[in-house]
């Protein structure tokens, strides 16, 4: 596995600039990840951030009063949360040795390795749905999309059978590494709300 510390360092910058392009009339929109408007899919990078970063650092994790479909995390100053978070998040995995042995987020053991590329995953991927559901544009595809589609390539399938994903969507033999990365996610590159 290739270096993926600076697509991830690249990729949060872009989700933060999308973050702070969120409105309040935003957040009913529906997005390209099928499961979540735009409210339910910041719902979800502040759900699991927390246990991602644990994760990176390899400490405890910390515990969650509610399970993701009852938590309501997009109150007062979530924003500015969300983005702290990302940084955080990003820093942790700016460290060498996140990479390195194993951790967890509670549950089993997994590889450090695989802690990054599902952050990679999030920052890309999520970045991509809250820019197409708020009228917004990902400026960094160029330098996160051969990246994102190398970890997509990897995962995809172990993500359809755990539900993550859908199922592929077919591209342009055209099209760039990060509208396979796209594909690979069940996500259409063409998709408009």
């Amino acid at each position: 596995m290739s270096d993926l510390r600076e697509p991830i360092k690249i990729a949060a910058a872009d989700l933060i600039r999308v973050v702070h392009g969120v409105r309040a009339g935003h957040l009913a929109e529906p997005t390209p990840c099928e499961s979540y408007d735009v409210r339910g899919l910041c719902n979800h990078l502040l759900y699991w951030g927390p246990a991602l970063h644990a994760a990176a650092r390899k400490s405890e994790v910390p515990p969650r009063a509610a399970a993701e479909e009852s938590a309501d995390l997009v109150t007062g100053d979530w924003a500015a949360r969300l983005v702290r978070q990302t940084e955080d998040l990003a820093c942790a995995l700016a460290d060498p040795d996140a990479w390195q042995g194993g951790t967890t987020m509670g549950g089993g053991d997994l590889p450090a390795s695989m802690v990054g590329e599902m952050v990679l995953c999030e920052f890309v991927l999520h970045g991509w749905d809250l820019a197409r559901a708020t009228g917004q544009q990902l400026v960094s595809t160029d330098e996160t999309g051969e990246a994102a589609e190398m970890v997509m390539l990897g995962m995809a399938e172990q993500g359809r059978r755990l539900q993550v994903f859908g199922e592929a969507v077919p591209v342009a033999d055209s099209a760039s590494a990060f509208e396979r990365a796209l594909g690979l996610s069940g996500r259409s590159p063409d998709w408009s709300r």
